[in-house]
């Protein structure tokens, strides 16, 4: 690991201005996937600055949702009663990712941001544009059987790993930042970006810019909710297919419906013409595989990765039957 300032803040503005003073510098709460990157050499950050003594862990009722400041613990979100109470799809999406230790130190805000974990991106000996930008990418000809199948370009087939973000975006979340230019509000669908010709660009945040909390409106999809994940293994493993479903109800007619994909896109995937496919439908597996079979319209898959075009239907599937069912 390369040698780096270490420096702690105590206020969102110190934070934002020690991060400015260095060309390279990255803010640092829990460090579960940033120290990673940096001791396989991947993220060489000249400095580290430390937010974790911010006033940015609270999680609060507003008049019309909740607010979730960014140095959250994940466990504590999952297990936190208005959460749960409120926003149940996101409790699950929490707790179906890493592990319960990791859970215990990864914040909000880190969590949003985590980056691929594509192996080409580790590995510094390969070629690879989100890394080092104009080397390649490995994952097109290479083993792609956790790739991209959905928004993917001829520079990068990575896909984006948070559980969490993939119910955020499906509950039409807010995401509060502060910068050198102040402060501004972006719509959680627009926080991650499509690699497009520059993958090494994961959001839209600019530069310096400090998330600060995450607000999530009040909505009818308290009961009716699931969060799919289809891994290698039960516990501390990365989706290759989930789906975050939310139903409202009334009798067994879909009066509203929220979906997104996770393990397929360089970014969490809402599924708005497969939500709109549901509306006014009766909760039946016909109707289910009707939308699924929408929400997978334009997907294609690589050389092996071809099995997530018949995994992303069934996970869709069985995450509107189960939430159906709750």
């Amino acid at each position: 690991m390369n040698q780096f300032q270490y420096v702690r803040a105590t206020q969102p503005q110190a934070a934002i201005e020690a991060v400015a003073q260095t060309t390279d510098a990255k803010f640092i709460a829990g460090g579960t996937n940033l120290l990673d990157l940096m001791k396989r050499g991947v993220m060489t950050p000249q400095k580290l600055v430390d937010i974790n003594r911010l006033p940015l862990n609270k999680i609060e009722r507003m008049d019309n949702g909740l607010r979730i400041g960014a140095l959250a613990l994940n466990s504590a979100v999952a297990d936190d009663k208005l959460v749960r109470e409120r926003q149940p799809l996101l409790a699950l999406a929490l707790n179906a990712g890493a592990s319960g230790q990791l859970r215990n130190m990864a914040t909000v805000g880190g969590n949003m941001l985590q980056r691929t974990r594509c192996a080409y991106f580790y590995d510094v000996t390969m070629p690879c544009n989100k890394r080092a930008p104009g080397t390649g990418c490995g994952a097109l000809e290479g083993i792609n059987r956790m790739h991209a199948i959905f928004g993917f370009s001829d520079k990068c087939i990575a896909v984006h790993p948070s559980d969490m973000s993939v119910a955020l975006v499906a509950l039409d979340a807010t995401v509060l930042v502060r910068g050198p230019r102040g402060d501004r509000r972006l719509p959680f669908a627009e926080l991650h970006r499509l690699p497009g010709d520059a993958p090494e660009k994961d959001t839209n945040l600019e530069t310096n810019e400090l998330i600060t909390a995450v607000e999530i409106p009040d909505g009818p999809f308290t009961r009716h909710v699931h969060y799919q994940k289809v891994r290698e293994r039960a516990s501390y493993a990365f989706a290759l297919v989930s789906v975050a479903a939310a139903l409202d109800l009334e009798g067994t007619t879909i009066k509203g419906a929220r979906l997104a994909m996770g393990g397929v896109a360089h970014k969490p995937w809402r599924l708005a013409a497969a939500e709109q496919a549901l509306v006014g439908k009766p909760a039946t597996e016909a109707t289910f595989r009707q939308a699924a079979a929408v929400a997978m319209q334009g997907a294609k898959a690589f050389k092996h990765n071809a099995y997530k075009l018949k995994l992303g239907p069934n996970t869709i599937v069985q995450a509107l039957r189960t939430a159906a069912a709750a």
